[in-house]
């Protein structure tokens, strides 16, 4: 015979490892870290690297403080990352004519080139995810409005 006591759910402890969104995005982030070091090995980049050569393969010939605003980084944390793009030939940087107080970003031949060897990144990303265009696009729009909540 069963008590009407028993019936009650316990409730859930708050702190659960598995109840946090922080590490639902965590855990997420370095299986997409590990990911992306097998498919950027290739092309001698790292993620953060990567990151850059998106900016500019979009948008060529911009300022450091651009790229940052772009990528959610201060200038302390991109110049070492400018620094190895422009050792490995993938960039180069110049003071600004107008303004000498700004670092002009370019791609050189190698860099433009490079985006060739890059196309296929993105759709290897969706496949490995095992997710449609439509469910990508979707977890893409919310975590943008997640990073957009805890940024206000």
């Amino acid at each position: 015979m069963t008590s009407h006591h028993d019936d009650k759910k316990v409730p859930t402890p708050p702190l659960l490892l598995e109840q946090q969104v922080c590490f639902a995005v965590y855990s997420t982030q370095l299986a997409l870290n590990k990911l992306y070091r097998q498919l950027l090995a290739p092309l001698a980049l790292t993620y953060p690297q990567y990151l850059v050569m998106l900016v500019l393969w979009e948008q060529d010939d911009v300022t450091v403080s651009e790229i940052g605003e772009r990528m959610f980084l201060d200038s302390a944390t991109l110049t070492p990352l400018l620094k190895r793009l422009e050792s490995a030939g993938l960039i180069d940087r110049v003071r600004s004519r107008p303004d000498e107080r700004q670092v002009v970003v370019t791609l050189t031949e190698k860099g433009r080139a490079l985006y060739q060897q890059a196309l296929g990144i993105p759709d290897a990303v969706r496949c490995a995810s095992h997710c449609d265009m439509q469910s990508m696009l979707a977890l893409k729009a919310q975590l943008e409005a997640l990073r957009e909540n805890l940024s206000s």
